[in-house]
């Protein structure tokens, strides 16, 4: 069997999102990491610590001969067990820690004496996290971007998700990207959000044709918009969803009552319904400012009476009762107001379907 060799090819890293052994402590990876790689650390936080604060006071090579008592004997044999086993499961991957330096050395060296012979990424993270910010740079600047807008409750996300040249940010970021948008699972790192729309916008640029995005404002949730794409986007054209208002309640009762409260049914069990509205209420409290307080209490009222109704029959129709204000009194006067402020011009309107077959015919004429 042919060795492989050690890499700085960051681009085919990710392009095929070949497995990563970070080697890195845990608050490392915790700050931030990429999507296809898995934390299997050679020091622990307080053990990093320990050498980190032995290196300033005594030296370089004071610092290695601690580490090495450190990790020593069983606890030694139990990393090296856990970087074989990733070995032996990712037989295409490659190891690394901060700058591709003593500690990828050290963990590809016990590979080597054990048997596996593993390369590891030449500059480690900050080498690859280096070429991803530049890269979103470049290709945020170098990308045709067509923008997907429309009020809330048109399926901006349903129709992104249909079309092959498009990048979910909201889903990158984990958040619908409304006041009412967090979901069960906690966002990303700022760093790991980065990383993922870099490599997303990597991905396409393989191949000949517009990137198509949500029009987003600068934050998803508390996640920012890269500025270099914040700023694409901002003069980018559009085309806008639209649809009645009853419609929209349609799918803001699917996104927001029935497939959100499934989530938190199967996460919480008998616990899951009043988890659920306990967080729509909270969210609901967000609003209170830009609602002025009669129509927040007007609304919350409507949507403790929603949860009731269901609660007792099953029913969720009550929930339309709110919503339909919630979309006319908050979401909308939002919505029209940025969208006069936009600058990129709106090449068409339609449903979902038109917009598609529009795009669509765009990626392929590419």
């Amino acid at each position: 069997m042919t060795s492989r060799v050690d890499t700085s090819d960051y681009a085919r890293l990710f392009l095929a999102d070949i497995p990563l052994l970070d080697t890195r402590a845990p608050v490392e990876f915790l700050a931030g990491a990429f999507p296809s790689a898995q934390s299997l650390p050679l020091m622990s936080d307080e053990e990093r610590a320990a050498v980190g604060t032995c290196y300033k006071n005594q030296g370089q090579e004071a610092a290695i001969t601690l580490g090495h008592e450190l990790v020593s004997g069983e606890l030694r044999e139990q990393r090296l067990a856990s970087w074989q086993q990733f070995a032996e499961d990712n037989p295409n991957g490659y190891l690394y820690c901060f700058r591709g330096g003593l500690r990828s050395q050290l963990v590809q060296q016990w590979l080597a004496e054990s048997g596996v012979d593993y390369p590891r990424i030449t500059g480690g993270y900050k080498a690859m996290r280096r070429f991803l910010i530049d890269t979103l740079d470049t290709l945020a600047n170098e990308a045709d971007i067509i923008l997907v807008g429309g009020a809330t409750g048109t399926g901006k996300t349903r129709l992104i998700n249909a079309l092959p040249r498009s990048i979910d940010l909201e889903g990158l970021a984990r958040h619908r990207g409304s006041a009412f948008g967090r979901l069960l699972e906690e966002q990303p790192t700022q760093i790991n959000f980065e990383n993922a729309v870099a490599i997303a916008l990597l991905k396409l640029s393989q191949s000949k044709g517009p990137v198509i995005l949500e029009d987003e404002g600068q934050l998803i949730g508390r996640l920012a918009l890269p500025a270099s794409l914040r700023a694409r986007m901002s003069e980018a054209p559009l085309v806008v969803l639209e649809y009645s208002i009853e419609e929209r309640v349609q799918v803001v009762l699917e996104d927001y009552i029935l497939d959100l409260g499934e989530r938190y049914r199967r996460a919480h069990g008998d616990a899951g319904p009043g988890v659920h509205r306990e967080r729509l209420l909270g969210d609901l409290e967000r609003t209170r400012k830009r609602l002025g307080g009669e129509r927040h209490q007007h609304i919350a009222t409507l949507m403790e009476s929603a949860f009731d109704l269901q609660q007792q029959t099953g029913s969720a129709e009550g929930h339309r009762d709110w919503i339909r204000p919630m979309l006319a009194d908050y979401y909308d006067p939002m919505y029209n107001y940025q969208l006069s402020k936009r600058e990129g011009r709106r090449l068409c309107s339609g449903d979902r379907e038109s917009l598609k077959a529009f795009l669509t015919e765009r990626c392929d004429a590419a």
